[in-house]
């Protein structure tokens, strides 16, 4: 296990660390984009559905 390990990591052939680091970077951020909507799109559908509860519900 460890000389694959050590083969592996004097391997220069193939993608390197450095675009690995830029690939998960590129996942994150895109992550952190479709979060960021999904959180708005959320919090707007429940803000239109509480109004519309409330609309149903009789005055106090």
């Amino acid at each position: 296990m460890k000389n694959a390990l050590v083969r592996f990591i004097r391997d220069e052939q193939g993608a390197t660390a450095i675009e690995y680091g830029l690939i998960a970077g590129l996942i994150a951020m895109g992550m952190v984009a479709g979060a960021t909507t999904l959180g708005s799109n959320l919090s707007s559908a429940f803000s239109n559905l509480g109004a519309k509860i409330l609309a149903l519900l009789p005055a106090a």
